[in-house]
């Protein structure tokens, strides 16, 4: 059994390092319709997220930014994750995986919301190191920056 755990963690951090080297959506969104800055201040994790969206879905979301290896890898999987859902359900994906960051579990991860949160696993073992959660967490408090009407700051504090 430990073994199987050991291979697993070894895989989250393959996702995780893949995702920090080679981020996904890393580019600035010129036709976004919301942006919203985000600051960690902490270890200076900074991004900018920008979304673009169409009949009330998210149909685009690119990010910008610095920083650490998580910070960077979490605004890579969550572009690519909220994509194609709305407003609310791009909140409740948020809400648990905050959860999960700060937890180590997910009880959203058995509902509606257990493939993408399925996605987002790689990021998990964040809990044990309490001051990366707000490294992980940094994407998704800028996201929700941005869904209130962007053009604000969010931070991780």
């Amino acid at each position: 059994m430990n073994a199987m755990f050991d291979d697993l963690r070894d895989l989250y951090q393959e996702v995780i390092l893949d995702h920090g080297r080679k981020p996904r959506n890393l580019r600035r969104l010129d036709n976004a319709t919301l942006t919203a800055r985000g600051d960690n201040p902490m270890c200076g994790d900074r991004m900018e997220l920008f979304l673009a969206m169409d009949q009330g879905v998210i149909a685009e979301a690119a990010f910008q930014g610095r920083g650490c290896a998580i910070s960077i890898a979490s605004g890579s999987l969550m572009t690519e994750t909220i994509k194609g859902r709305t407003p609310d359900e791009a909140r409740a994906l948020g809400e648990a995986f905050r959860n999960l960051a700060r937890t180590g579990s997910c009880p959203a991860c058995e509902g509606a919301l257990a493939e993408a949160m399925e996605r987002l696993t790689p990021l998990s073992g964040v809990h044990e190191f309490p001051s990366r959660v707000k490294c992980a967490t940094l994407a998704w408090h800028t996201l929700n920056a941005a869904l209130d009407g962007g053009g604000k700051e969010a931070s991780s504090e």
